[in-house]
């Protein structure tokens, strides 16, 4: 059996070159700015002009897959996707009055193609009858006001409750108050279910660091042997894992069972929503709105580029994978990005990440005071950054004679992983100080014609870049959630005058949290504990003040 795992002790000397490499190149690409001013004001302004030329093309591709994703997302949230999982139960009869509507809604000749195939070899698809999700939350101390709304969108949407078995996945380490809280929430809501189970993850077993990994692979392993004993064949079971504050769209399970159901190889799938930090977006902080809405796009564009996307947050994937693959790392606090690649590895490279285009909404990092919620996400993106710890695990597997995945598809993912690490850290801090670099770190730039000129050129880019940044906020405004009634209208001007705060914000936590993590990779200070996220709400923070 191929071996998954990430190393705790003992790496291997690439190993530990490979993990000083985002390092190395974040930190080069900064410090060959630098010396280029020093020695050659007109090769750092090159430098500096190639690297916002390659930001502008990509600026231009994300500006175009945030409108389409936008209008994508939009309509696919007015799909009937019980409707079209129901028409799996008769597909003969499903294509014959699809193939003759006039109907032209997203996907619509995709579905009748569907149909079509269905009806030419109906023993080879399962039925959505024999569909069940498994939905894995996991929690830490997450108070009850957090998990009771995530169950009730869980129960509200268009999927059967009777065909979906929820695991509640509690940490001893929480203490009593999260025991209390998961038997409550079982006690209301176990007649829903087909079942509703909670699992207590010991703490501190082996080979395992402090996160969610550990916890959802200890409920997965219980989930295995509940499915066994009640006979459930496990190649009908999707299993899905929520955060506790996670509010799925009402018909995404019908939407991820309908597309289980129609391709043919899915125990070799993925399936991935559109992660939304939206649920608490009005009575969070400036700052917080910010991050929250950038990620939000962020997730709107990924999924906008099928052959990019990856596992994060919130996704689905076949229970006979994971049984096979052994569930998720218990070795990395970000076991979501890393099950990408466990899972292309482990299959040789035959794995695929679906877009579904409805949303997950999250949080956006909400603490009890203002200065824990700057600490808190500060906490969060640094956690995602350490994501760079998938670089030496890509590395390794795929140069090396012993890969079993082709090398030039491995090499074009590791390229775009070290990519993405690099560009997070570097981008924000050349652009906003790269044009001044060579007029302020050598005296003699300023006899350079190249050198002088070089900020107002960038000025001209930087104002070409902001017809983006008037596309986010105009879409920012249209995602947004009602506004809460203890709001007046001028928290709308707030959230205008928020996007001011935009290069600190790329700097002062993107870039800052980017380089936190690589850095402490590249010197072996690992990061070996998920730091939960604080996931306050309004009511929470009332009670406390009262």
């Amino acid at each position: 059996m191929i071996n998954l795992e990430i190393p705790l002790k003992n790496r291997s000397r690439s190993y530990r070159f490979f993990e000083m490499v985002p390092g190395l190149v974040s930190w080069g690409s900064i410090i060959l700015l630098i010396v280029l001013s020093l020695l050659n004001p007109i090769l750092a302004s090159i430098y500096v002009l190639a690297f916002i030329a390659t930001l502008l093309v990509k600026a231009s591709g994300i500006a175009y897959h945030t409108l389409i994703g936008s209008m994508r997302i939009e309509k696919a949230q007015k799909i009937d996707w019980h409707g079209r999982l129901m028409d799996l139960k008769d597909p003969e009869a499903a294509y014959s009055r699809v193939n003759s509507s006039r109907t032209r809604e997203l996907g619509e000749k995709a579905h009748a193609e569907n149909l079509r195939l269905m009806a030419a070899a109906p023993n080879t698809y399962p039925k959505p009858n024999d569909i069940y999700h498994a939905v894995i939350i996991p929690t830490y101390n997450e108070p009850y006001e957090v998990t009771q709304p995530t169950i009730e969108a869980i129960i509200n949407g268009t999927f059967d409750p009777k065909q979906i078995i929820l695991v509640i996945a509690y940490e001893e380490r929480g203490g009593n108050a999260v025991e209390g809280t998961v038997k409550q929430l079982r006690d209301e809501y176990a007649h829903r279910f087909k079942a509703l189970e909670i699992i207590k993850h010991p703490k501190d077993l082996p080979d395992e660091v402090v996160g969610k990994g550990g916890n959802i692979t200890y409920a997965g392993q219980f989930l295995e042997k509940w499915l066994t004993k009640q006979k459930i064949d496990i190649k009908n079971v999707i299993v899905t894992t929520l955060d506790s504050d996670n509010r799925p769209h009402p018909t995404y399970f019908d939407y991820v069972a309908y597309e289980f159901i129609v391709h043919d190889d899915r125990k070799h799938l993925a399936f991935q929503p559109v992660s939304l930090f939206l649920n608490n977006i009005w009575d969070v902080p400036a700052p917080m709105r910010v991050v929250a809405t950038g990620n939000s796009f962020w997730n709107i564009i990924s999924s906008m580029r099928p052959h990019t996307l990856r596992n994060f947050a919130a996704h689905s994937q076949p229970m006979e994978a994971l049984v096979e693959m052994g569930f998720w790392s218990k070795r990395t606090i970000v076991e979501d990005g890393h099950q990408y690649w466990r899972s292309w590895f482990y299959f040789g490279g035959r794995y695929e990440v679906i877009p579904i285009y409805v949303p997950i909404y999250q949080d956006a990092v909400l603490s009890d005071t203002y200065m824990k919620t700057l600490k808190a996400q500060f906490v969060q993106l640094r956690r995602w950054a350490y994501g760079a710890s998938d670089v030496p695990y890509v590395a390794t597997r795929v140069f090396t004679r012993k890969r079993n995945v082709p090398f030039w598809a491995g090499f074009t993912r590791f390229m775009r992983l070290l990519d993405g690490h690099v560009t997070l850290a570097c981008v924000s801090i050349i652009v906003t100080f790269g044009g001044f670099a060579p007029l302020f770190i050598n005296p003699e730039a300023s006899r350079s014609v190249a050198a002088n000129q070089l900020p107002e050129v960038l000025s001209v880019l930087q104002r070409v870049a902001m017809i983006g940044l008037f596309i986010t906020i105009f879409l920012a405004f249209k995602m947004l959630p009602p506004r809460p009634a203890r709001y007046k209208r001028r928290r709308n001007f707030g959230m205008v005058a928020q996007w001011l705060l935009m290069p600190f914000i790329a700097i002062g936590y993107n870039a800052a949290a980017a380089f936190y993590s690589q850095t402490r990779l590249m010197f072996g200070r690992y990061l070996d504990k998920f730091d939960v996220t604080d996931k306050a709400t309004v009511e929470t923070i009332d009670a406390k003040k009262s």
